[in-house]
Order: structure tokens, then sequence, then C-alpha cells
């Protein structure tokens, strides 16, 4: 057996990890995905020649800003929380004035050392959510409630469910571009939602947004649409450029075809490109910046992460390594995996291949977990021990910090020889908020196996591990399926967001993966990608891509552990089981297995 006992001395293979990674400080050693205090403290030098560009990005929670230096430097940068509104289980409501008002209160803050001229362009980014506008742009609702405000399903939001499930019956041929079945947190399934459900709302509809489009609108008022947000999440035609009418009135949405699709948008554009005549006078007043700054157009935020990602290398090497074999983990309230390659790659399961989606001439794949971030955190406060842990360390960035320090010392009291070992009779499947890739089923849930009388902190610690080890099997469950469908290897692991400040997290992928982590020393990589798309349109960079690679930095490399390989092979087969097991359970109670 791997798991042998005949400790040596030393904390093992993860103390490493955290010699590795000791250029986190322990605050930032597990950031939580919301928060809501001003954070750019970095004092920048006054170079009145020095051209800056700011990234906006709004995640689920809070929306972010950055003054980004032309080689990917974040000089600055400041978060405000957003609200959401949970009327009921699985609906998520926001407010694209509150989300506004957010946004310009960080973008303020970030450029307020800068004079206006050295800010020559802003891009945007925000996750994938509906947003629905009436007349003269004014909110309409999307809630039962019929509070206007709330004009915002957010991407997580699961209402859509039968709606999803009719869409998929079609069969139409789009949905090969979508791993075969449209997802119930895209767009199109929600649109029906409305119309069935807030028939007001759908028959006042002026215009309807993917998030990061409605902001560059705002911005500009030029109603344009970025590639990345309707060929991932609105089953816009890439290969033919155009909306597909077959599908949407296939789909019950026949009313969203006329004029030009008019109320879809109609002028779609690359990442990357200039909006109009750039920020309005209204837009430059609210965000203290020029009138006619330049804008990009948008992508979604993982999408954005992705973008500054893949531009990043090991050291001081100035070989980029080849982009097609990186994936790019943007690992926050969820994680998205996003890798591109030069030739189609038609996976089941798995989002794509998406053309054109971040950088002009690659194919997108996108993979991704419903939670992960947010699992985590659920873990740890429905534990019992929740509360004694708060009380003597404080934050839950604390919290974690002493799991992964506990980890090692559990090891050696037990005399195994590797951390990970402390698993060998504990497994889990993750899905409790449903499976997006490579299973693509919203209704699988958890399960966890070896549960035994233990109490207390140790207990949540060994826990904590398997819930991390089973997200890193769902990273590998998706790259196998990947593989199978002909795509060419992976030679690197890139992570981002809140979760890549956890070592313990990036070691596990590298891991069970059996693939090196590049940890960017830039971690705001979301906010880089988002001031990259500004570069480009500015013409600092002469595209996308040249924008990626001279702002994508350098990174440390984290080296798998070869000693683990066999260990999390035999834990990945279980992992699998797990899977046809719950399939076998549903199949009895349903009365089918006779």
């Amino acid at each position: 057996m791997f798991c042998q006992k005949g400790w040596k001395g030393g904390k093992g293979h993860l103390s490493q990890v955290f010699q590795l990674l000791s250029f986190f400080t322990v605050q930032d050693l597990y950031k939580p995905v919301i928060e809501s205090s001003w954070k750019g403290s970095k004092k920048m030098s006054k170079q009145t020649q020095s051209s800056y560009f700011v990234g906006v990005d709004v995640g689920t929670g809070s929306a972010r800003a950055a003054l980004v230096a032309a080689n990917g430097r974040v000089v600055e940068q400041a978060v405000q929380e957003i609200k959401t509104w949970t009327p009921e289980p699985d609906y998520y409501e926001q407010s694209t004035e509150d989300i506004w008002s957010a946004i310009c209160k960080v973008v303020k803050h970030v450029i307020a050392g800068v004079k206006k001229s050295q800010v020559k362009g802003i891009g945007f980014d925000a996750t994938c959510s509906l947003v629905v506008l009436g007349l003269n742009g004014l909110p309409l609702t999307v809630s039962k409630s019929g509070e206007e405000e709330r004009n915002v399903i957010l991407w997580m939001d699961h209402r859509a469910d039968k709606e999803t499930a009719e869409i998929n019956a079609k069969k139409h041929p789009l949905l090969q571009y979508v791993g075969g079945q449209v997802s119930l947190e895209m767009e199109v399934p929600k649109l029906l939602w409305l119309k069935r459900n807030l028939s007001k709302t759908f028959g006042s509809i002026w215009r309807v947004f993917d998030l990061p489009d409605f902001l560059t609108w705002r911005a500009t008022g030029v109603d344009t649409r970025s590639l990345c947000s309707v060929v991932c999440k609105w089953n816009y035609d890439a290969a033919a450029n155009s909306w597909n009418e077959e599908f949407l009135c296939g789909a019950g949405l026949q009313e969203l075809t006329s004029n030009n699709f008019e109320k879809l948008g109609s002028d779609v554009q690359p990442p990357g490109k200039r909006v109009g005549k750039g920020l309005s006078a209204c837009a430059a007043e609210d965000l203290g910046l020029s009138v006619g700054t330049v804008v990009s157009t948008s992508l979604i935020d993982a999408h954005a992460g992705a973008l500054g990602m893949f531009g990043c290398r090991a050291g001081s090497s100035e070989d980029a390594d080849d982009v097609q074999g990186k994936m790019a983990l943007i690992a926050g309230t969820s994680t998205c995996h996003m890798s591109i390659t030069r030739e189609a790659c038609f996976a089941k399961g798995i989002w794509g291949p998406y053309q054109d989606a971040i950088i002009p001439g690659y194919f997108l794949n996108e993979g991704g977990q419903s939670i992960a971030g947010h699992l985590l955190d659920h873990v740890l406060k429905s534990h019992e021990s929740y509360v004694e842990l708060k009380e003597s360390l404080g934050a839950d960035k604390n919290i974690y910090q002493h799991l992964n320090q506990l980890l090692p010392e559990l090891a050696a009291a037990r005399g195994l020889s590797e951390v990970g070992c402390l698993t060998q009779d504990v497994h889990v499947w993750p899905d409790l908020h449903g499976n997006r890739s490579p299973v693509a089923d919203p209704t699988l849930r958890g399960i966890i196996t070896g549960l035994d009388m233990t109490r207390g902190i140790e207990s949540l610690a060994i826990k904590y591990l398997s819930y991390i080890q089973a997200l890193a099997y769902g990273t590998r469950h998706i790259i196998e399926n990947l593989y199978q469908h002909k795509r060419a290897p992976f030679q690197t692991l890139l992570f981002c967001g809140g979760l890549a400040k956890n070592p313990l997290y990036v070691q596990c992928h590298a891991d069970i993966c059996n693939l090196p982590a590049l940890i960017p020393d830039e971690q705001e990589m979301v906010l880089v990608g988002a001031a990259a798309l500004g570069a480009a349109a500015a013409g600092h960079f002469d595209s996308v891509e040249s924008a990626s690679k001279a702002m994508g930095g350098t990174g440390q490399l984290m080296e798998p552990n070869s000693q683990t390989l066999e260990f999390h092979n035999r834990k990945y087969k279980v992992f699998l089981r797990l899977l046809e097991h719950q399939r076998q359970y549903r199949s009895i109670m349903n009365g089918e297995d006779r």
C-alpha cells in the first residue's frame, strides 16, 4: 500500500507547498468570495507619462475594479458588495442599478491617484447573468415580487429546470456546441421561464443583455454584444455568425426573432474591440473618467481570468508556452475550467467548442463546477466545530489556514507518509448543487462515505480535505473527458481566484491530475484580463492575444507529488463509482430496477 506508516520527521510534501507559496501573506491564504471593505492600499508612483487601464469585474457577490499598468501589474484595486435577493430556493436576483452604483464607487477609488488622461481604456467582465430592460433602458422585474429594481437573474439561479429539459428534448443541432444540452444556468431557458411566468415583463422587453454586455451599453450608450457572451450562454451560431431563428422558434421564443433579432442584439463583435466613441458623458461623470475613454467589448468573468492567465509563464522564461497546453481554472464561488485549441473539440458534457470566444483563431472549451469555494464554505460553516473556531481564530480565512497547518500534524500523529492518506476511507462526490461538467446533470447531489463517530476539529479537517480532493477529482474527470474526444494533451494547470490562494487546493489538483500547477505572481488575473481588453481596444497592443502575453506576467510552478499518484488513481476509481451508485439508487427508487 502507498499509505504506509513510518513518518520520518517533518511535515511531508505539504510543508514544501507552504514554502513555495510563502509569497502569500497569512491574510491572503484564503480570500473570501465576498469582501465589503476597500482593498487597494498600494502606493503608486506619479509617473505622469505612464499609461494605465481599468479592469472592472462583477462577480457573484461584489463589484471590483483595478488600475493596471501596461505590464499587467495591478497598481490599485477596490471591492464593493452588491445585493442579491433569494426569495425562494434556487432563485437569485440582482439589480443593475445597484451593480452600476458599486462599479462607480470602485472605479473612482482606483483612479484617484492618477490623471484622467493617463487612463487609456477600460474593459468590463461580469457573471453570465440575464439582464432585462424595458423602454428607455429602464429595469424590468424578473421577480415574482414585482419589484422593478430586481431585473437580473443571477447565473446560478436554477428556476428554469422544466424549460431547460424541454429545450434539450428538441435535440437541435446547435446543442452540439454546448456538450449536447443547454444548461439551466444559460439564458435561453431563463427567457422561456420569463415568458411563461412573468408575461407582462416578457411582453415589455426592449432589450435583454448578458450582464457584461449591459455594462458596455451602460458605459457607451451603444448596443453591441460580445461574441463571448452570446456564443457561450445564448446559443448564438458563431459558425454562421448569426442568431438561429429555427432554434429560437423551436424553444418557444419566436418573439425574440423580430426586427433582425433587435431585442437580443444584432451587432455582435469579438472581445477586445472598441465600442462606439468610448465613455458617454453620463457614464464618464459616474465613473470619474474622461468622456471618450476607450471602452472594449466585454468578456464573461471567468473568460477574462482565462485571458489574463493564458499569457502567464513560469519564472523568468520568455516563452509563454503553447496556449493549447494550458487549462485555466478560475476558482471562486464556482470553478470554471477554460482551455482553447486551434481545432474544434466536441466533447459531450463540456461547453463549446466556441469559436473566437476569447482569442480569435482559437476554439474555447469550457467545463465547470457549479460550486467550489461555496462548497468548502458550506462544509466549514455546517460543522459543529465552526463556532468554536470562529471564536478563537476570527476570520474564516484564518480557519482555513489553521486546518491546512493541522492536517500534516494529523498525518504525522497517525504515522502516515503523506497528508492525502488521511482520506484513505473517506470518499466524496461533491455536486451538492448539481453537476455542470462533464456529466451535465443539475439534479445530481453529493455523497460522502466513511463517516464515523469522530467529533471536533480533527473530524472537520479530514472532511475538509476530502472535499478539496473531490473537487480535484472533478477537474480530472473534465480533463479525461476532453481526452476521450481527442483533445491535445495539457501541460499545465493555471489558477486564479480565491481558491488559488489556498495551497492545499492547488497541490491536490497538481497531484490528482498529475500536472504541474502555475500560480501567477499577480493573483488578480480576472481584473488583469479585463484591463487587457481595454488595452487591446485602445490600440496599446495589436490584439487581445498580444495583450495577454504582455500582461500575463510570471508565476510560481508547483510540481505534482509523484509519490501520491497510485493512491489518487485508486481514489479516482472510487470517485467514478460514486456516480454509478447514485444513478443506481435513483433507478431503484424510481422502480426501474426490478
